[in-house]
């Protein structure tokens, strides 16, 4: 495990994870809640984030940018780029609206041109998949050619089968064993 790992489980152990009882996303109830943005926008713990998920996407060939679904992406696909610089890394970010802008130029896909260039949707937390699922057809309407989805904590809820059998490879940085935590 590397140290920017181990920092990073920490933090979010100490920081991110809430007791209690929750409804997530799929209306499934659970006594623990992890809310990345705690950490995500830290200024200690978004370089780490950056680290982990370059060391995750490092071996996947040819990715030309990151992004996903606006909000939980964004800190994650900035932590990338910007850490990916100090690495010598050229990874461009985007950010993928939820609905298409009905102003200007009524983009859904905002950063650089996407067309038939490899990207991967990433993620703060994985729930129910849809998320990044309609983060990937978004950029398959624009061109993207979607290498895989990267998350930084996967809840072990079943997402990582939705985003499979929907044709995406999927990768997760974190799982609930690395908090301590018990699937629910």
């Amino acid at each position: 495990m590397t140290d920017a790992r181990t920092q990073l489980i920490d933090f979010i152990s100490r920081e991110a994870v809430f007791h209690g009882d929750f409804t997530l996303t799929s209306g499934r109830k659970a006594t623990y809640y992890i809310d990345l943005r705690k950490v995500s926008l830290d200024h200690r713990v978004a370089p780490l984030i950056g680290d982990v998920m370059l060391d995750l996407i490092a071996p996947i060939p040819d990715v030309f940018a990151v992004g996903g679904l606006t909000m939980g992406a964004d800190p994650i696909a900035s932590a990338i780029l910007h850490r990916g610089v100090l690495r010598g890394a050229d990874y461009d970010a985007f950010v993928v609206r939820k609905e298409p802008k009905d102003h200007g130029r009524g983009r859904q896909v905002e950063g650089p041109d996407l067309e038939g260039k490899r990207v991967i949707v990433v993620e703060d937390t994985s729930t129910t998949g849809g998320s990044p699922l309609k983060a990937a057809q978004a950029l398959e309407k624009v061109g993207a050619i979607v290498a895989g989805v990267a998350v930084v904590v996967d809840r072990a809820t079943g997402a990582q089968q939705i985003i499979e059998d929907a044709g995406y490879a999927y990768y997760s940085a974190i799982g609930l064993a690395d908090l301590g935590l018990d699937p629910q």
